[in-house]
């Protein structure tokens, strides 16, 4: 299915994914990312020992537990996927001897802003290209409204210096844009501010740190008012140690779920996939576009409804995506995008803006490799529209590659169109996968055996 021509070192690994056969058997996507991280933050603010399986390790998740240990705490990997986290107390973080160096990981980098924002702490937050090239003025906004300062290159890049503010000032913030990332780091930021912090929602989005603050012990409230969520949190919270289990993420799920879908054959299972309302806005669309995907043994894990996905082999048809559905699929558009460029009719997508501002412009980086790989694709200022195949494969890549811009959202979506393609598909660059998906060509590779 795959033939690699990979390096060690920077180098860059270009990887051709070729036609597959049908994927079968059982597959199990590593540890729900969101959540990953915010075990680590929050068991190092607890006083006592956190548990956590299940874990997901990749890259983006590491530069969160090596930031924490740079704090304080002691965040020790005792097993696949096992970590023992010993907190500071919420109040105690350390000044970090050296730079924080966040990789490519957006979510560690702006949650992890919040915390620092209210404790009497500096620090110095770098990341790779692609990270320094991301916006974090969102952040930098409520953020400084509390009384934290932010200091480096002007228009609020990395690397960036954040001095944090003790007391810091409790704020009332409604988001200007649907963000989870800030509207945690603003959460994360009043549970060491004197009094109450509230976020207002417009649009919800995915709610893992309102579900995990609570489970740590936090004083959060959630209230519905004339369509918006309003969000507060008791600042000089104590928290308490948990012990966690991590549902399989279903952003990383997504990439196997299209797989089966559009790969003649297949019937795949995709096992502890999370399915969090507020998340799982994409298996809704692909059923409403005629995918066939059922839910097995559903569960609930740690406050969080976990199930094993079926996912056959399906006809799938043309569908205009309601924009309000973004939030919860986020994450999943590059692969939809796939799914769409195989379906019977047009699929129409908008409200999409977020996406120019991910680890790439992920709908003009989308619009150029699929369009490069056969798919008929119009790109529009918040969204593509997209006329599919019909079901027929895409041409694929003779003699080029896909310029994935160090996405690893990029590099997999293209893989899964790789698999149903006449030629095959050749990424530039699988390195970044590790980000979020350490073991993905591996399953890859098991389910089309």
């Amino acid at each position: 299915m795959t033939s690699s021509n990979s390096h060690s070192g920077p180098t860059p690994r270009p990887h051709r994914f070729m036609p597959s056969g049908s994927l079968t058997g059982r597959v199990r996507v590593p540890g729900d990312k969101s959540i990953s991280h915010r075990s680590i933050m929050l068991g190092a603010l607890a006083i006592g020992k956190t548990k956590v399986t299940g874990l997901l390790e990749g890259e983006d998740v590491l530069a969160t537990a090596t930031a924490m240990r740079t704090m304080g705490a002691r965040a020790d990997r005792i097993g696949d996927g096992a970590w023992s986290i010993n907190g500071v107390g919420v109040g105690g973080l350390l000044q970090p001897g050296t730079a924080l160096d966040m990789g490519n990981s957006g979510t560690s980098t702006r949650l992890l802003m919040g915390l620092i924002a209210s404790h009497g702490i500096t620090g110095t937050f770098t990341g790779d290209a692609s990270l320094s090239q991301r916006p974090m003025g969102r952040v930098i906004e409520p953020l400084s409204r509390m009384g934290a300062q932010f200091h480096g290159s002007p228009d609020g890049t990395l690397p960036l210096v954040v001095e944090g503010m003790c007391p810091a000032v409790p704020i009332e913030y409604r988001l200007p844009v649907a963000s989870a990332q800030v509207k945690s780091a603003v959460l994360l930021a009043g549970l060491n501010t004197p009094g109450i912090t509230t976020v207002i929602e417009p649009v919800a989005t995915r709610d893992h740190s309102e579900r995990m603050l609570r489970g740590f012990g936090a004083e959060l409230n959630v209230e519905e008012l004339s369509g918006e969520r309003i969000i507060t949190v008791q600042g000089g919270a104590e928290l308490h140690p948990q012990t966690i289990e991590v549902p399989g993420d279903p952003s990383s799920a997504a990439f196997f779920v299209v797989a089966g879908l559009l790969v003649e054959g297949s019937d795949l299972v995709v096992e502890n996939v999370g399915l969090n309302p507020t998340r799982a806005g994409l298996f809704n669309v692909l059923r409403e576009m005629g995918g066939h995907i059922e839910e097995l043994n559903r569960r609930d894990v740690g406050g969080e409804p976990v199930a094993d996905l079926r996912v056959k082999y399906s006809a799938l048809t043309g569908v205009d995506i309601d924009p309000a559905l973004a939030p919860s699929m986020i994450d999943e558009f590059p692969v939809l995008f796939v799914a769409a460029s195989m379906a019977s009719g047009t699929t129409t997508t908008s409200g999409l803006d977020e996406l120019r501002v991910k680890e790439s412009d992920r709908l003009s980086v989308m619009a150029a490799a699929l369009s490069g790989a056969g798919a008929h694709v119009t790109e529009h200022e918040d969204g593509l529209v997209i006329e599919g195949t019909g079901g027929i494969p895409l041409r694929g890549f003779a003699n080029s590659r896909t310029k994935t811009h160090l996405d690893h959202r990029i590099a997999m979506s293209m893989a899964v169109a790789g698999l149903a393609s006449k030629d095959g598909v050749e990424v530039d660059d699988t390195r970044p996968i590790a980000t979020s998906f350490p073991n993905f060509m591996t399953l890859l590779d098991r389910a089309a055996d």
